[in-house]
This record gives structure tokens, C-alpha cells and sequence, in this order.
């Protein structure tokens, strides 16, 4: 029956389909030698009448997805025949906004593939140009706890950063989606105060506010969980978004995920967790001025965080993120006339969540409202993609989707449908004409000028002089202590912001000393990580891929390379250029020489040069999910290092090149 029935499918032979179906109604549910499902199959040929048949006739479920989560439209854009795709989007209810596993949506294969009847038609039906929308999310890799702001005709947003120095990324945009760091909240080592922290802990949830002229950030400073106090909240001001911000005073308020509302009579208040719990604060005088009271605990009552209030045509809108932070998440609203409350919950609550298990972007919550010099409002909200459905590699990232109104005053995200994948660009879009897919081409070459790009981070603080740009070359002062160790004070590293990317470097190999080593890590803490680099021991040079798990320590690649080394020093040429593919929990190394350290640019000398030492297959470890010790919800990262050792030594690296792809 199984190839009876494809055969017929694929012959678009409805008659001898229909008679096959009629005998065994159960054989639409079979799959392809290669996974795909039958109606899938019938939908790829582009026949009306067999889809329809399929649709109206089969007991085929029009929720079926593949391996690769698509659906039935993504098969019928498949065909590149528009005659049946208007039926399946007006008649069976499917959304050519809709993504598979790597988020790719209908609308996106219609365009790759240059299918211009189908484009012309989601033009026609969405009332824009494929050019005029953007895809989710917004900000990919470690963006989690977003936080916005418009001022006049600038957005600016704050983001967690957890043992991560400089603290507290504020990036810009003018148009939502495309987005810059322009500085950070607390950039000088001494106010930082992580050095002695374990991964996860640090900074967490900020907001940021304006008022007066003034930009403000308040998040929560958690500590280890060793001492009497644990939670701290914090607060820095300046009159420039980039900053430099004040030094830190501190509210001593337990609780996490503080922000701040500057009510109409000038009055500042703070709000924070359990529920929301709501404290007057003098921003002028640095101090707390009012015991916290409880708002409203929440709508879900379970894990009630990360409150925001709004306030719009006399309503208090209370925002609050419920139901803790894995599959559960939502973000729920209430409201009162007066700011004390009572509150009472929306009746459309959770105002967004994702309900399907499956679907690419989970975890949806912590979200806050902005609206735009338009008038049309939005909200910023975290999200999780995960690897099989197990690992959160990228860590939580930013999502954005439009909110509406309803007629009884209340705001509700993107329809109540869940996590958009592509979306309508908002109006202030028109005039920008950037391309539409910010996760293609997303390229971070160089290391800076004579600053380091804010871009790259240091897990905790470094040494003094420990780490300096100079022309485009990074010089990294070799921490005396490895990676393991929270006192691995210079590592510089960059956020995995995709599943797919390559990076490669430059690196001057001359200073190395026995029992030291330097090259590229991929980092996720102190407790997880990977180095694939350049290691000294008793006169020999080899190249190594080394794994660290939680106690589990090994080398997993390994190869001699003392020859080549001698050659390359010989000709006065001690540079060596890494490289390293990845391609979802896989990764794969190679390595080749060059005649310099260049500042910017990719490593050509790969092209032909390279030289694979290995691949690994499951790099599970660099994720939320890998162990279970302390707080671990942050994301991945790569970057490079210097291990020294107890003798000192520096090294030069150059051409730092991160590109992703789908």
C-alpha cells in the first residue's frame, strides 16, 4: 500500500489516490524513504485538486509538521506553483509567516527561490513587500531580560549580563530591529564587583528609564549564595545613553528583576519581585524612601517576576512574566485606575506564551511595552531556542512583536498567537530600507580600533593592563590561572549568536613558554567550556581541542605540529591562523599558517592551506541544560585566550573573523 499510494501521489493521480485512501484511510499518515509525510507529498506537487482532496477527504491533520517543523505551505511553495497556496492560506487557516527549526518561513522559500506569482500573492494578502518585513528574534544570542525605552525618535534597550565585563549592554536603534551596544552601565572595574562571583550570578534583569533629562538603569546584583544577603538591587544615571554612568548606589530590598516608574507628579518608584512589590525611591538623594507593598502577585500566581507598570489614558497597566522561565513562561497584565490598585488580571491573560511544544521559539516572557513616534505600540520580550528541543545553546535572546489595543482597553501581543517568526516591520521602517533578514550575513570582524568593540566582553573583570587594542591587535596578558578558575581574569569573548557560524583568528605564537597555551575557547563558565589551541609542554607545540565538563576534563583532538612551528619560526613568520566550523552541537577545527597578523579581513590563507585535525560531534556542554550546578541560564560564547601559567607572557591576536549563516 506504502508505494502504491506515494506512487499515485506522485503521479497526481487523484483518482487512484482517492481509491487507495478509501481502502486504508490510515495510509495518509505514512512517510517517504526520506521522512516526509504523504500530505506533505501531495502538497509538494502543487495540485489544487489533490491538495484539496487531501485537506477535505484524508484524515491528514493540518497541524502535521516534518522533522524540520514545516508545514503543509512550506511543501506547497515547494512546487512553485501559486494555484493552490491562496486555498491553503484562506481556507485552511496556514500562515506563510510561519518558521521551520531555523526559523525560515512559506514566504522566505518563496523568495529564496524567486517564485514570483507566490510572492506576489503574500504581498497582496499581508499588504506589504517581503522587504518590509523582519524575522525573529530581534537580538540573537545572550539578549536576555530586555528592557526598552523610546526618547524622541531613539530606542534604547538594556539587557542582563550576568559575571560579564563591562556590565549591563544599552544598545540603540531607530527603527526596533536593527540594533547597536553603544555602551555600558557600569564600565569601571572597581564598581563592578563580580570578580569573586560564580557564572550566572552578577547582573541580572535590568531596566532602564528616563527622566528629567536623565537615563537610568536599575537590575539586580546577586551574589553567591554564602552570605546573609544575596540580592541587592542597584541603580546608575547619566545624561547620556552610553554613558558613563554613575557609580552604583544600593537599594537593600531583597528580591530580583527591579525597574523603575516615574510617575506624572515627578514621584519615582521601584518595583521588583515577589509579584510586584512597589517601593518610592529619591533618585536625587540615592536612597529608599518607603517600605515595599505588594501590588498584585500575578495572574498565574506562579513565579511572578520582572514587573513593569505603563501608564496610559488614566489606567495603571501592570506587566508582569509568570509561570518561571522554562516552557511555562508568559507575560500577564493588570490594571487599576490608581497606582496603589486594586489591580484587577486582563481578561485575555497570558497576553502571550507559546502553546505549541514544538515550535522553534519557546520560553516567551519578561516582556515591556514601547511605543513608537507613530503611536503604535510594541513589546520586547525574551525567548529560547533550543537543539532537539534539549539545548539552549544561544541562551535566552530578544523577541519583538506588536501589541494591540482592544476596544475594552486592554493590550494583547501579536494577536494572542504566540511568538512571531517573521513580522511586519513597524512603520518607522519605511524610510530605512535596511535588509529584512538581520540573521543573514550577521559578520564580526576585528577586534576594534584602539578600543575594544563593545562586542566582546570578559567573563568578570581583567587584570590591569591585562588586555589591550592597539591598531586592530588584541594583546592579551596571560591569566596565571586556566579557565576553570574564577581568577582567569583575560579571556575575551563574543556572543554565539547562531546555530551555524564559523569564526577564525590569527595568533602569534612566538612568546609561548612550556606549560603554557592560547588560541580560541568556546565558553559557556568556569565549569563548561572548550579550548582549541596552541599548547607548549616539554619543548613540543601541539595543536589540541580540550573539553571541559563540570569534573570531566580530556583532550579530544589532538596533533603534533612542533615541525611546522620550527619552520614558520625559522622564516621569521610565528603566526598561526585557527579556525573552527559550527554547525549546530558539532564542531570542526583546522588550522594553517600566514606571513602576518592582519587587523581585519578573513583568514585567506585557509582557502587553500588549511588543515583539519578533527571534528566533535556533541558540544552539548555549552548550554544551560549540560549540568546541574549554580545558576546557569546565560548562553554561549567564543572568543580567545591566554593561559600563562606562572611565567608571564603575551599574545597577539588579529582578524578576529564571526560569521553566521543559516
Amino acid at each position: 500500500m506504502k508505494k502504491l499510494l506515494e506512487q499515485a501521489i506522485l503521479n497526481v493521480d487523484l483518482d487512484e489516490t482517492a481509491r487507495l485512501l478509501t481502502l486504508e484511510p490510515s495510509a495518509i499518515d505514512f512517510k517517504t524513504d526520506d521522512g516526509v509525510p504523504f500530505a506533505f507529498l501531495a502538497a509538494k506537487t502543487g495540485d489544487l485538486a489533490l491538495i484539496k482532496y487531501i485537506v477535505e477527504y484524508s484524515r491528514a491533520s493540518m497541524n502535521l509538521r516534518d522533522d524540520k517543523y514545516r508545514n503543509i505551505l512550506h511543501y506547497a511553495v515547494m512546487s512553485g506553483k501559486a494555484e493552490a497556496i491562496p486555498y491553503l492560506v484562506e481556507r485552511v487557516g496556514m500562515s506563510a509567516l510561519d518558521g521551520d527549526t531555523d526559523l525560515v518561513t512559506a514566504w522566505d522559500l518563496a523568495h529564496a527561490n524567486k517564485y514570483a506569482d507566490i510572492e506576489l500573492y503574500f504581498e497582496k494578502y499581508y499588504g506589504v513587500k517581503y522587504e518590509d518585513t523582519y524575522h525573529n528574534p530581534i537580538r540573537t544570542g545572550m539578549f536576555p531580560d530586555p528592557s526598552i525605552i523610546r526618547v524622541g525618535n531613539d530606542f534604547y534597550m538594556a539587557n542582563s549580563s550576568f559575571i560579564f565585563f563591562p556590565c549591563i549592554p544599552i544598545s540603540h536603534s531607530t527603527d526596533l530591529i536593527h540594533w547597536e551596544i553603544i555602551g555600558h552601565a557600569i564600565t569601571n572595574p572597581e564598581w563592578a564587583k563580580i570578580d569573586d562571583l560564580e557564572g550566572g550570578r552578577g547582573y541580572w534583569a535590568p531596566d532602564i528609564s528616563y527622566k528629567n533629562g536623565r537615563f537610568y538603569v536599575t537590575a539586580t546584583y546577586r551574589l553567591n549564595d554564602t552570605g546573609s544577603v544575596i540580592r541587592r538591587q542597584i541603580v546608575v544615571s547619566s545624561d547620556k545613553p552610553e554613558g558613563p554612568y554613575s557609580k552604583p548606589f544600593y537599594i537593600e530590598e531583597d528580591g530580583i528583576d527591579p525597574s523603575l516608574f516615574h510617575d506624572d507628579d515627578g514621584r519615582s518608584y521601584m518595583l521588583l519581585n515577589r509579584g510586584a512589590r512597589i517601593l518610592e525611591v529619591d533618585l536625587e538623594n540615592c536612597r529608599q524612601i518607603s517600605p515595599a507593598t505588594l501590588l498584585f502577585y500575578g495572574d498565574q500566581k506562579r513565579a511572578p517576576e520582572g514587573p513593569h507598570l505603563l501608564k496610559k489614558d488614566s489606567w495603571y497597566y501592570l506587566f508582569e512574566a509568570e509561570g518561571g522561565t522554562g516552557a511555562g513562561h508568559r507575560i500577564t497584565v493588570s490594571r487599576s485606575r490608581t497606582l496603589m490598585g486594586v489591580y484587577k488580571p486582563c481578561p485575555y491573560n497570558p497576553i502571550m506564551r507559546q502553546w505549541l511544544p514544538d515550535a522553534p521559539i519557546q520560553r516567551c516572557g519578561h516582556g515591556k511595552p514601547v511605543m513608537t513616534p507613530d503611536g503604535d505600540w510594541y513589546m520586547v520580550y525574551l525567548c529560547g531556542r533550543m537543539i532537539n528541543g534539549k539545548y539552549s545553546m544561544l541562551g535566552r535572546e530578544t523577541v519583538l512583536d506588536p501589541i494591540t489595543w482592544t476596544a475594552d482597553g486592554w493590550p494583547i501581543v501579536n494577536n494572542l498567537q504566540g511568538p512571531s517568526c517573521q513580522q511586519i516591520k513597524p512603520r518607522i521602517m519605511t524610510a530605512v530600507g535596511n535588509n529584512t533578514d538581520t540573521r543573514k550575513n550577521d559578520a564580526n570582524v576585528g577586534f576594534g580600533g584602539n578600543v575594544l568593540s563593545c562586542e566582546f566582553m570578559t567573563p568578570r573583570t581583567p587584570s590591569e593592563n591585562g588586555i589591550n587594542v592597539e591598531n586592530g591587535i588584541l594583546t592579551i596578558v596571560g591569566s596565571h590561572e586556566d579557565l576553570c578558575s574564577m581568577n582567569a581574569k583575560n579571556i575575551v569573548v563574543h556572543r554565539q549568536t547562531a546555530f551555524k557560524f564559523n569564526v577564525s583568528v590569527i595568533m602569534d605564537f612566538s612568546p609561548l613558554l612550556d606549560g603554557q597555551d592560547a588560541g580560541i575557547t568556546m565558553y559557556y563558565d568556569e565549569n563548561t567550556y572548550l579550548k582549541f589551541g596552541l599548547f607548549r609542554h616539554g619543548g613540543k607545540y601541539i595543536l589540541s581541542v580540550f573539553e571541559k565538563i563540570d569534573t570531566e576534563e580530556h583532550t579530544a583532538l589532538s596533533e603534533d605540529i612542533t615541525e611546522k612551528i620550527m619552520t614558520q619560526l625559522s622564516q621569521n613568520k610565528p603566526y598561526i591562523v585557527l579556525k573552527s566550523d559550527v554547525e549546530y552541537l558539532k564542531r570542526s577545527f583546522a588550522y594553517a599558517f600566514t606571513d602576518g597578523i592582519k587587523t581585519s579581513g578573513d583568514c585567506a590563507d585557509l582557502t587553500d592551506k588549511a588543515k583539519a585535525i578533527g571534528a566533535i560531534d556533541n558540544v552539548y556542554y555549552l548550554c544551560d541544560e549540560a549540568i546541574k550546578k549554580g545558576k546557569r541560564f546565560t548562553g554561549a560564547m567564543v572568543g580567545v585566550y591566554a593561559y600563562a601559567g606562572e611565567k608571564p607572557v603575551s599574545i597577539r591576536f588579529g582578524s578576529f573573523d564571526y560569521t553566521t549563516y543559516l
